[in-house]
């Protein structure tokens, strides 16, 4: 990994829960997007040099509705940024590590992959590909 891109939190109310994170923390405004493929509206805060990322869940059956439903609002995942993006995918796939995704796709953050919370003791794990990163 070469940076840490993001941490990303599970809201029910974005547009609350950027408010709070504006007017006690100061962070810049930043627009929230309809991410129909995940069932869920997103975006991007800058916080020096990462960023926050807030997900509200816009599907009731969708896995961040069940995230929140079973854990309550809270951190859903981090996201780390890597050179080679399928590089990286088949690496891991071929070290036995439990991926969610076996390719890029694309997601807010640019083109992403996720690796399944059971090969990173508990943390569910985004990789976005340096090329692409959103930062």
């Amino acid at each position: 990994a070469q940076h840490l891109n993001h941490v990303c939190i599970a809201v029910r109310d974005i547009e609350d829960t950027l408010r709070f994170y504006q007017d006690v923390f100061g962070t810049v405004g930043a627009d929230i997007e309809d991410l129909e493929d995940q069932g869920v509206r997103a975006t991007l805060l800058r916080v020096g040099g990462s960023q926050l990322e807030l997900i509200e869940p816009t599907e009731p059956a969708g896995s961040v509705a069940r995230f929140i439903e079973s854990r309550g609002e809270g951190l859903h995942h981090m996201c780390f940024e890597v050179e080679d993006l399928p590089g990286t995918l088949k690496r891991l796939d071929g070290a036995g590590v439990e991926l969610i995704d076996s390719a890029p796709r694309d997601g807010l953050s640019g083109s992403i992959a996720f690796i399944h919370p059971k090969a990173t003791r508990g943390v569910l794990i985004e990789l976005v590909d340096s090329d692409t990163a959103r930062r």
